[in-house]
């Protein structure tokens, strides 16, 4: 299906309970969300072989990625979801840029493959953040990121030198079997921590 024709579905106004079921959709040519108001979508296990821009864009209903493929830059920068954002076992094949979003549910990447590096710096999560058993390639930045709903870490796999400076977890922080390189990734590594810490 065409970029221009997915998101002429994806711009309809959104109602509660709306949402497009775009499942397994192959999209040619790079998909252009930015700035946009986007409705409830069903991305699940599309194919993004031109990349993703969604710098800024407004995602309203729910969001799923899960088992998405991004073969080109996937930007989400400035983002917002409102309700919750699953990424779970996406795979994303270059950088993947979250920087400055807003989860104001969940927002889920059990499994999820980063293999050219990860920019969630300055996000804001309201909801549970999970990167379970997530593996991060390349360079991998959370710097001044804020979990209000806890941060889940169960098995991750992250580069040593993920870069968690200035960061706040508010709530349960989960960090069993979690690697940073080949060393357990230790509450040490996050600025402030407010909840139980799980290791």
């Amino acid at each position: 299906m065409k970029a221009a024709g997915i998101r002429a579905l994806v711009a309809a106004p959104w109602r509660h309970g709306d949402c497009i079921d775009l499942s397994g959709v192959v999209c040619e040519g790079a998909l252009d969300l930015a700035g946009l108001d986007v409705t409830g979508v069903d991305f699940t296990g599309a194919s993004f072989p031109s990349g993703i821009d969604a710098r800024g864009a407004r995602f309203l209903g729910v969001s799923w990625f899960s088992g998405a493929r991004f073969g080109s830059e996937a930007r989400f920068s400035r983002a917002i979801f409102t309700n919750d954002a699953r990424f779970d076992a996406a795979a994303f094949d270059a950088a993947a840029r979250f920087d400055e979003t807003e989860f104001r549910g969940i927002a889920r990447f059990d499994e999820a493959r980063f293999a050219a590096g990860a920019d969630f710096r300055s996000l804001a999560c309201y909801g549970n953040f999970s990167l379970q058993g997530v593996e991060m390639r390349g360079p991998a930045s959370f710097r001044q990121a804020e979990w209000l709903g806890g941060l889940w870490c169960q098995d991750a796999r992250l580069p040593e030198a993920a870069d968690f400076a200035q960061t706040q977890v508010h709530g349960r922080l989960w960090l069993r079997r979690a690697l940073a390189g080949n060393a357990p990734l230790r509450d040490t590594a996050f600025a402030l921590s407010y909840g139980y810490t799980y290791n």
